[in-house]
């Protein structure tokens, strides 16, 4: 038997803020916005070319949910982006004014940044050595 993660859901205010933000700023693909019913929807968004994964946009839907938009993982890095042109990628950042909250830097795994998102989840861009990069590009 095969398993992976297809979807991570990710808490957001307003579904179309998400999607400008994922698509316009960060570049990922629109895979699916379905409308269910007056209210909610589902949005799957993915990197370009991504083949598993992929975030389900989530609108909180009563106050519990809304305190934790921009802070599911309590304050750590929630979602691991790789890429296989670090420059490329955080140039795009800087033009489009993602947030960076940790500046680049080249650790042992690779190249490194840490960003937020358009509500404050942190996400890391990695450019990992070539070793690692083998196994997951």
């Amino acid at each position: 038997m095969t398993q992976y993660i297809a979807h991570i859901a990710l808490l957001v205010e307003d579904y179309d803020h998400a999607i400008a933000f994922y698509t316009q700023k960060l570049g990922f693909d629109l895979i699916e916005d379905t409308k269910l019913d007056e209210f909610k929807r589902w949005v799957l968004i993915a990197p370009k070319n991504a083949k598993e994964c992929k975030i389900l946009l989530a609108k909180a839907s009563n106050e519990e949910q809304k305190k934790f938009i921009g802070n599911q993982s309590g304050g750590r890095v929630f979602m691991f982006l790789y890429t296989d042109n670090f420059e490329r990628d955080y140039q795009n950042l800087i033009v489009n004014e993602v947030k960076i909250i940790r500046e680049p830097k080249v650790e042992s795994y690779g190249k490194v940044l840490v960003f937020a998102d358009l509500y404050g989840n942190l996400w890391d861009l990695i450019e990992p050595v070539r070793s690692e990069a083998k196994r997951k590009f």
